[in-house]
C-alpha cells in the first residue's frame, strides 16, 4: 500500500466567491497534521480552519462536509512524491522510488494515513479515495520503471503485476505498519540488495 503527500491541484469552485489556489497547500497540510494529531473522527471543519490560520468560509468555499475534505485531500496524495525518476537503470530507478517512499511514511502523510487506517474500512467513500488516489499513484509509478527497465532490455515482460513487482514494497509498508522498527534509507538500501533484486536477476537470469 502506499501512503499520503498533497499538492496544490485546484478544484472546481462550489460557488460563492473565488477560491484562493494560495491556500490549498496551507489547508491540506493542517488537514494532515491534525488526522494524525486527532484522528478522523474527532477531526472538525472549524479545526482545520484554526488549524490552517483561515476563516471558516474558506473552509466551507472547498468543501460541504469533513468527508468531502478529507476524501479531497486523499486523492491527491503522493502525486509529486510517486514520480518515478530516469537514473538510466532499472536498479538506480528502483533505489529511488524504494527512498521516497521511505520519505512519505516517515514524514507527516505518514502519520497522518496511520491515523486514518481503522477509519477507511467503515466509510467507502475514504476507501475509494485511497484506492483511485494514493495506491493508484504508487502504482502507476512503479509500473513506469518496470516499463522503461523492459524497454532498454533489463526485464522480459509481465513483471509489472507480479510478486516479484510487488516485493519492492512490501517489505518496507510490512514494516512501517506492524513492527515499529525504523524505515530509512538503510533499510530501503538492504530490501533491494537482499530481497528485490535477486529476485528479479533470478527472474531474467543473464539480462
Amino acid at each position: 500500500m502506499a501512503v499520503l503527500t498533497t499538492t496544490d491541484v485546484p478544484r472546481p469552485s462550489r460557488g460563492g466567491r473565488p477560491r484562493d489556489p494560495s491556500r490549498d497547500g496551507v489547508i491540506r497540510a493542517a488537514i494532515l497534521r491534525l488526522l494524525a494529531d486527532v484522528g478522523y473522527g474527532a477531526l472538525t471543519m472549524d479545526a482545520v480552519a484554526a488549524e490552517a490560520g483561515v476563516g471558516k468560509a474558506t473552509i466551507y468555499r472547498r468543501w460541504r462536509t469533513k468527508q468531502d475534505l478529507v476524501v479531497d485531500t486523499i486523492s491527491d496524495l503522493n502525486r509529486e512524491v510517486a514520480s518515478p525518476a530516469d537514473t538510466g537503470s532499472l536498479e538506480g530507478d528502483l533505489r529511488a522510488m524504494m527512498r521516497s517512499l521511505v520519505d512519505v511514511v516517515t514524514g507527516p502523510t505518514g502519520a497522518a494515513t496511520l491515523s486514518l487506517l481503522s477509519t477507511v474500512p467503515h466509510h467507502p467513500a475514504l476507501a475509494r479515495a485511497f484506492h483511485n488516489g494514493p495506491l493508484a499513484v504508487w502504482r502507476d509509478a512503479f509500473e513506469q520503471i518496470w516499463s522503461r527497465a523492459e524497454q532498454r532490455g533489463e526485464v522480459g515482460p509481465g513483471l509489472a503485476g507480479s510478486i516479484v513487482a510487488e516485493s519492492t514494497s512490501a517489505l518496507l509498508t510490512q514494516r512501517w505498519l506492524l513492527t515499529g522498527e525504523p524505515v530509512d534509507y538503510a533499510y530501503a538500501d538492504q530490501v533491494a540488495d537482499t530481497v528485490v533484486l535477486p529476485l528479479i536477476r533470478a527472474e531474467y537470469p543473464g539480462r
